[in-house]
């Protein structure tokens, strides 16, 4: 898999024109969701190569990535005269990076795709790593593959255009990077207020957010398919996309990054138990999730499902659920198995935790 190339940038514009002027395609294309169309897309429209490609604007938000909207996609790229030779820039969340990304990787068996994430969670990791995918048959990402871009370009400007809700979900996936790093980065990403107005003049996020990108990018370039350390980067993941996908099926949405923060806490828990994790820093993550994120009401009777859920993660090998833990902050253990009785104890120790 080839070495992806990421940009942040401060002037987008002049960045990409760049970049249009230095690449050879013969179409190009603008992926949007109903909201990025509006808000972010007239960022870049003045852009003399963007005004002569065509946008194609899909529905927003997390159940939309599913083959019903990446078909839209592929009848848009067939029927304006796509050929492998084409563009698609995908512009926003990690839902249109995911789904744009898989849709360039299929459409005529690879088309050239540029990632320019407009969120904090497309920015640190979605629309970084080459990890592209729909939802499928009510599991996250089932279907999909690794297909880099041409490009990422990230501009935290993009930021204003979010609420509260979508700023803590990316910084989820930042704290996340941070426990699989190093002990300098987990103390500033706890030590950084989120009681504050996130806002993209905010020069200590901004760095945070360069952090947090070049972690997930040394990772991506040592093992690109995941064999070995890129687990790495589930952590929080197997319980995290089971309490995701749970959400969905209790119509109460949850957004991605806040079942991540709950399955932190829970792998944490586990860490915890089979790794020896220090408990010090298990207590101080979880009141740092408690403090800043909601609540997801679960009870025992969601057991079952949850544990169902997680033996269809795609993680799991030879049928046997299989979790990435801690021993400390930046030691990780990948391919960790457990049991049910467990995992039931660390669903209890968030919901302890919570007051549930």
């Amino acid at each position: 898999m080839q070495r992806q190339t990421v940009i942040i940038t401060t002037d987008i514009k002049t960045e990409l024109q760049a970049f249009f002027e230095a690449s050879d395609y013969d179409k190009l294309f603008i992926l949007t969701d109903t909201n990025t169309c509006e808000k972010c897309y007239p960022a870049i429209q003045n852009i003399p190569q963007i005004q002569k490609g065509a946008v194609i604007t899909v529905k927003a938000g997390d159940n939309h990535k599913n083959i019903e909207q990446l078909a839209v996609i592929w009848n848009f790229l067939s029927s304006n005269g796509a050929s492998r030779n084409s563009l698609l820039i995908n512009l926003g969340g990690g839902m249109i990076t995911d789904m744009g990304g898989f849709a360039g990787a299929t459409f005529k068996r690879g088309i050239k795709t540029v990632n320019i994430p407009t969120t904090l969670m497309a920015s640190v990791d979605a629309a970084v790593g080459g990890k592209t995918g729909v939802n499928f048959n009510g599991l996250k990402n089932e279907i999909g593959s690794f297909y880099p871009p041409e490009r990422v370009f990230i501009d935290c400007n993009f930021l204003s255009t979010l609420d509260k809700n979508n700023l803590l979900s990316g910084y989820a996936e930042m704290i996340k990077h941070a426990l699989i790093s190093n002990e300098k980065i987990y103390r500033e990403i706890l030590h950084f207020d989120l009681n504050e107005e996130l806002v993209t003049a905010n020069h200590q996020l901004s760095t945070l957010i360069k952090d947090s990108v070049a972690i997930k990018e040394r990772i991506v370039e040592e093992d690109p398919t995941e064999k070995g350390i890129r687990k790495a980067l589930n952590l929080g993941h197997t319980i995290g996309h089971a309490i995701e996908s749970l959400s969905f099926r209790k119509n109460t949405p949850l957004l991605h990054g806040h079942a991540v923060a709950i399955g932190l806490i829970c792998e944490l828990y586990l860490s915890y138990k089979l790794c020896r994790f220090p408990s010090k820093k298990l207590i101080r993550i979880t009141h740092y999730i408690k403090e800043h994120y909601p609540i997801f009401f679960l009870d025992c009777k969601d057991y079952g499902t949850l544990y169902e859920l997680m033996t269809h993660d795609k993680k799991n090998e030879g049928g046997t659920i299989n979790f990435t833990l801690l021993s400390d902050i930046g030691q990780v253990c990948i391919n960790q198995e457990t049991s049910e009785k467990l995992i039931v104890e660390s669903l209890d120790f968030y919901r302890e935790s919570f007051g549930i």
